[in-house]
Parts: structure tokens; C-alpha cells; sequence
């Protein structure tokens, strides 16, 4: 053990380590700087977690990213902000968060997959997010125009707490009502089976030409499908804001906040 660490201040001294980090760290690399065996800091790490639950906290310690991190709890959420005011300025937009969510959901997808389930181009959206570190390019599509695929980064998941995307929340318990839910299955069934129909020409090399006849539409300038009744159209407004609450539900996890980055307005008078 550390030179002067008791065991009984192993606890603590995770807590310590992981308190002047801005990112997850792993199970190993915690045992080696307190030179313990793995299996004392899970323990402690464990033991850590349910106190900070069961004493009701004002931090939650969590796995995610492949280590562990401690996050502010998300009840306080809108307390903290009103605290930091502006602190957040790489605060996402509506639209930003519906993509990310279809992306999150269906990755990989396309430029175009995203945009036949959210209605809209959503070019500006992608890039914003590849630029902010929470989608990455992901390959192509082997097919007209050899598309890019887009997925979630490791990034994405440390802001949002998951340990992997198997941990996104069901998208069926966003959803408001019965046609926007059959609304969201159809646009991402229809997204999934255009990449599958696409992969699968691509492995058929038995076939003088695989992609004779076949057409895609998984390029960048893609047709956006429109609405086509007033109903379908209410069930494509509601299915974007219901992408978008799945997205702020993992918001309300904030990361310990950089004081010395903040920039406050003053008032000059």
C-alpha cells in the first residue's frame, strides 16, 4: 500500500484521486498509484458508491467509459447552473441533441439515415458534434458515393455517465404518445435496413456486380422524407423533441466545473 495509507483510508484515498480528475479512470491504474491489488479498489470503489447514494449525496460516483468518475448528482442540476450561469458555453441545441440521439441509437448512420429520421438536414448538426468530440466518423458505406457512417465517441459516453450505449435509456418511455412511438421505430427500422441491404451487397462477391440495379439512398444529398398528413406531421414534431428529452436525461449529469475556464458577463455601469 502507498507509503502512510492505512487500509482504512483506502476509501478515501480513491475518493481523493478521483476528485482531481476530468476523466474516468480505470480499476488498474487506481491499484497502481496506491499499490493495492485490484480487487481492494473495486471494493472500495463499490463501498464508495452505495454511501454516496444511501447518504443521499451531492455527487454520484459512476462506471463509465471503461473507469470510474464522479459526477454531481442530477437532481441539483438546474441548481448548479443557475450558480455557474454561463459556464456551459458548448451548451447543445435542440437540434444538436435530436441528432445525437439518432446517432446514439442507431449508429452507425449515415448523414442521410439521420436526416430520414429527423425530417431535416442535419449536416450542421453533425459537424457541430464531431467538432464538440461526441461523434466520430465511423467508415463508409460501400455503395454510390461511399457515405460516411457516424457514431458516438468514448467522450460521449463520460458526459453522459454510460458504461457503454447499452445503457442508453429506452426510447419507448420518451415517447408521448402511441403514433410517435410507431413513428421512431418506423424512421430507424427503414435507416437500419438501408446499411444492412448496403453491406450485404457489398459481401456478395459472387455477383459480376453487386450493386447492378440496386439503388441507395444513403448519400449526403439524400431526399428528406416529408410528412404526409397532418397527423404524420404532428408525430415527426413530437418524435424530434422525444429524441431530444432521451439526450437531456443524460444531461442532468454535470462533470466538476473548471472555475478558472469560466467567462462571466460583467455589467461596465
Amino acid at each position: 500500500m502507498f507509503q502512510g495509507l492505512r487500509e482504512s483510508q483506502l476509501k478515501g484515498a480513491v475518493e481523493a484521486l478521483l476528485f482531481v480528475t476530468d476523466e474516468p479512470v480505470g480499476v488498474i491504474a487506481l491499484a497502481d498509484m496506491l499499490e493495492v491489488e485490484p480487487a481492494a479498489v473495486e471494493r472500495a470503489l463499490e463501498e464508495l458508491r452505495e454511501q454516496l447514494a444511501n447518504e443521499d449525496r451531492g455527487i454520484q460516483l459512476r462506471e463509465v467509459a471503461g473507469g470510474w468518475r464522479l459526477y454531481t448528482h442530477p437532481i441539483y442540476h438546474e441548481l448548479i447552473e443557475r450558480y455557474v450561469l454561463s459556464w456551459d458555453t458548448r451548451k447543445l441545441s435542440q437540434a444538436a441533441m435530436e441528432t445525437l440521439a439518432i446517432v446514439a441509437y442507431l449508429q452507425p448512420v449515415t448523414r442521410s439515415g439521420v436526416a430520414s429520421v429527423r425530417g431535416v438536414n442535419s449536416d450542421s448538426s453533425i459537424n457541430s458534434l464531431v467538432e464538440k468530440g461526441l461523434v466520430r466518423e465511423a467508415g463508409t458505406v460501400d455503395a454510390p458515393g461511399n457515405p460516411t457512417l457516424y457514431a458516438t465517441t468514448r467522450a460521449f459516453l463520460e458526459k453522459f455517465g454510460l458504461r457503454s450505449t447499452a445503457d442508453l435509456p429506452d426510447l419507448d418511455q420518451f415517447a408521448p404518445d402511441d403514433d410517435t412511438r410507431a413513428f421512431v421505430r418506423e424512421r430507424l427500422s427503414a435507416s437500419r435496413e438501408d446499411v444492412r441491404i448496403a453491406e450485404e451487397a457489398r459481401l456478395d462477391t459472387e455477383a459480376a456486380d453487386p450493386l447492378d440495379g440496386v439503388e441507395f439512398d444513403l448519400d449526403d444529398e439524400a431526399t428528406v422524407f416529408a410528412a404526409q398528413s397532418p397527423r404524420e406531421e404532428a408525430a415527426a414534431d413530437a418524435a424530434r423533441q422525444m429524441l431530444a428529452d432521451a439526450m437531456a436525461s443524460g444531461f442532468g449529469l454535470v462533470e466538476k466545473i473548471d472555475f478558472d475556464a469560466l467567462t462571466f458577463e460583467t455589467d461596465d455601469e
